[in-house]
């Protein structure tokens, strides 16, 4: 359920280097946790994201979220299918991505944790 060739955000963003480029979207904890999405909010291609700062907004029918960049750089895709279709993040959160990143460095990855201090960092969470 956690991949570990993802990296992982405390604030439950998930990140998958694919070449020079990131991959970015929620973990499943986080949509189980919001549960029902119904409204994204995204950057547009072409803007600027910065480490650990909002991106964008999800919202759900208990509420509403900030989503964090887990790396700065450039957006150079967007998941518009999430525009007319979020609650796919629910039913699959790594299928449902959300935006694409032409890193400016790739090293802040290094700041994000792993799937096994993701998994207790959550454990700790449900708590």
């Amino acid at each position: 359920m956690y991949p570990k060739d993802l990296r992982y955000s405390k604030e439950h963003e998930w990140a998958k280097v694919e070449g020079r480029r990131v991959r970015v979207g929620i973990t499943p904890f986080a949509a189980d946790r919001l549960s029902d999405v119904v409204y994204v909010e995204l950057p547009k291609v072409g803007a600027d994201v910065a480490f650990m700062q909002p991106f964008g907004v999800v919202e759900s029918v208990k509420a509403v979220s900030d989503l964090y960049s887990p790396v700065s750089g450039k957006v150079s895709e967007v998941n518009e299918a999430l525009r007319d279709r979020p609650e796919i993040i629910n039913t699959d959160p790594y299928g449902a991505w959300m935006i694409v990143v032409e890193p400016r460095d790739v090293g802040e990855l290094k700041q994000l944790m792993d799937a096994d201090a993701y998994l207790a960092l959550i454990g700790e969470q449900r708590s």
